[in-house]
């Protein structure tokens, strides 16, 4: 098994069939169709069925496409490192949908503008999930919440602690938070994330009775509803950062204020501490007031 039967393996799932990987890998098709049939012999497993057409992945199929994905990543960090470029090789990322993912891209840019040779995979998802890519190795590091309970094999460092804000639509009567919750229409966030938790574990220690509106599952849609008039909501600092947000309405959230942190988690034994390390640099000082460095930096 060598690194040009991998590339085709890759190119395959990429490009849908034998005969396009075939001009991506500059090979003829029968060429390619000899490597596959190499690497089947090799490891004693059917990588396609051929009884469609074009042929499909079968399970086993999938599952070396994924370790050769990883291989061929290994491979490239460890030609970049052997040159002496520290910050360079693919980073697999994973994210939340979150107000953190409105700074990804930008530290996406910034990094690679800084370090013109790397390349950066970005994967969006729900927390668990994204927490089990990076623990079983299908992820290098992922964006999520504070968790409870996180592997003891997996590291998790914020960069950003940002305070709650109860908001309401524009030219709305400043008033107490209780009063507001317990009158007013209110647009729950339901979702099964940490925020909501978060959340919904200070409305019951308040011990409001929220009139509930609407529920929805994504906090730019609730920020868009409150500033429509539907009615008041909780929203992070991050997710009202645009310009015409600024004549919504907000009071400090929970007594003392509400704050939710998000962070980088990674494998402690990661080989890509130190590109991590940089990502989490520059998320620190995208976050700006509410960056969080990391201790000892």
């Amino acid at each position: 098994m060598d690194t040009r039967q991998l590339k085709t393996l890759v190119a395959i799932h990429t490009h849908g069939t034998f005969a396009q990987a075939s001009d991506v890998v500059r090979l003829t098709p029968s060429a390619v169709s000899q490597q596959i049939h190499a690497l089947e012999q090799e490891l004693g497993v059917t990588l396609f069925d051929r009884s469609s057409r074009p042929p499909s992945f079968t399970p086993e199929g999938m599952q070396v496409l994924d370790m050769a994905k990883d291989m061929l990543q290994r491979a490239d960090d460890a030609r970049a490192s052997l040159r002496g470029d520290v910050i360079a090789g693919t980073l697999m990322l994973g994210s939340v949908r979150s107000g953190a993912l409105n700074l990804l891209p930008r530290a996406i840019v910034q990094m690679r503008a800084e370090h013109p040779q790397l390349k950066i995979d970005l994967r969006v998802s729900f927390s668990s999930p994204l927490i089990a890519d990076v623990a079983s190795g299908r992820l290098d590091a992922a964006v999520v919440a504070e968790h409870i309970g996180f592997p003891s094999a997996l590291r998790w460092s914020p960069f950003l602690r940002e305070p709650l804000w109860l908001i309401a639509p524009p030219g709305t009567k400043v008033s107490d938070p209780i009063t507001w919750l317990n009158t007013m229409p209110f647009v729950r966030f339901a979702s099964p994330v940490p925020l909501a938790n978060l959340i919904d574990t200070e409305l019951s220690r308040m011990g409001v009775v929220t009139q509930d509106v609407a529920q929805i599952d994504t906090i730019g849609s609730i920020v868009t509803c409150v500033r429509q008039g539907l009615g008041i909501a909780v929203a992070p600092h991050a997710a009202l950062q645009e310009p015409d947000l600024e004549t919504l309405v907000r009071i400090p959230f929970g007594t003392p204020q509400i704050a939710r942190q998000i962070g980088i988690v990674e494998r402690v034994a990661s080989s890509r501490k130190d590109l991590i390390a940089s990502m989490h640099d520059v998320l620190v000082d995208l976050c700006g007031e509410h960056g969080v460095p990391k201790s000892g930096r």
